[in-house]
């Protein structure tokens, strides 16, 4: 087991604990760096897929996972950034500029939603961004001179300084480069003042009030910050698509952001990337499956949106803390043995608040 001794304040907020981290994230990054001269374009394209899940994951994440406040119309955010970055490239405005406003558009509807959503919790919270998810989804289905209604809109092919951005190996890049800022983006966020006001609310609103924390004001800006890395990831999924239509951006695309965080592990910045690559690969597995199993069974209408809903509800009983909390128990039981005790890695029993009073 490893001991970390610290010996200045500002280990407790370095990026990184001790040298083993830095070599294995070193290791990581040459393996990512080196993919696409291992892979064909289909993988390629899957793993770029992966990134852009993961960076939405990072917007949601900042608002379940760190802010306490649940959404099930993140499907909005995605199609806001998605048809924003469209239509602006449609004009002429070049890529790196489209890309940054569709981002503080929708950071900036995500904020006004938020302010209407501060007297809701729970599952009133949850409702509200539903109906959210549906106004945006009928704006986009009828107003057929800006979106194309349900013909959709074609996605104009993006370029950078004269580069194809289409490319599969330079699209793959685009895409790593901007989970990484996104990640360092919000490692940094945690670290300051700003984040830990986020998680304040999320464990004690009444606590984070009486300590000075404004609730309104929190929980606004996280909604705002959590659309805007949303509004990205929609920018970058309008090029992976090439066409946009308004059931690419359904109730099941947010049911998928929220497996997303809830597989990978609320709260965990490392679970957005568990989570992420879940998700992403998911869905050709369930391909993958329909040609093995019977066609009884593998021709069950919806048979993938219920897979997810069985997943989410699986994980949200035996492992409430997703794929990071296990890999966190493995690594403890390795780390303790032979000397570990069974009952420390028991998930134990846990209560609504109305049961503790009996």
């Amino acid at each position: 087991m490893r001991f970390v001794l610290k010996t200045r304040y500002a280990q407790d907020v370095d990026l990184f604990q001790h040298n083993g981290q830095r070599f294995w994230y070193a290791v990581l990054a040459l393996g990512l760096v080196a993919a696409p001269f291992f892979l064909d374009a289909f993988y390629l394209g899957e793993l770029a897929l992966v990134y852009i899940w993961a960076i939405a994951g990072v917007g949601l994440m900042l608002l379940v996972g760190y802010t306490g406040q649940v959404s099930l119309g993140h499907a909005a955010f995605l199609a806001l950034g998605a048809y924003m970055h469209s239509i602006l490239l449609g004009y002429g405005v070049p890529f790196l500029i489209s890309a940054p406003i569709a981002t503080a558009f929708t950071g900036l509807i995500g904020a006004l939603v938020g302010i209407p959503a501060l007297r809701m919790t729970g599952i009133y919270l949850a409702i509200a961004t539903l109906a959210f998810e549906r106004i945006v989804a009928h704006v986009i289905e009828h107003w057929e001179s800006m979106t194309g209604g349900f013909r959709g809109m074609r996605v104009p092919d993006p370029t950078l300084f004269g580069i194809d951005l289409l490319d599969g190996t330079t699209f793959y890049f685009l895409c790593l480069v901007i989970l990484v800022l996104a990640l360092l983006a919000l490692m940094n966020l945690l670290r300051g003042p700003t984040g830990r006001s986020f998680i304040a609310v999320r464990d004690s609103e009444v606590s984070a009030q009486s300590m000075g924390i404004n609730v309104a004001r929190t929980k606004t800006l996280a909604f705002g910050l959590s659309a805007a890395f949303t509004g990205l990831a929609g920018c970058l999924m309008a090029h992976k698509a090439g066409y946009l239509a308004p059931d690419a951006f359904s109730i099941q695309t947010s049911i998928q952001l929220l497996l997303l965080v809830v597989v990978g592990g609320l709260g965990s910045i490392h679970g957005i990337v568990y989570g992420a690559v879940f998700v992403g690969f998911l869905p050709q597995l369930i391909a993958f499956a329909r040609d093995i199993l019977p066609p009884v069974v593998s021709q069950i209408p919806g048979l993938e949106p219920g897979i997810f809903g069985l997943i989410l509800v699986l994980f949200l009983i035996f492992e409430p803390e997703g794929l990071h909390g296990r890999w966190v128990k493995i690594r403890l039981f390795f780390d303790e043995f032979p000397l570990y005790r069974k009952a420390t890695y028991k998930r134990q029993k846990s209560y609504l608040r109305t049961e503790r009073l009996r």
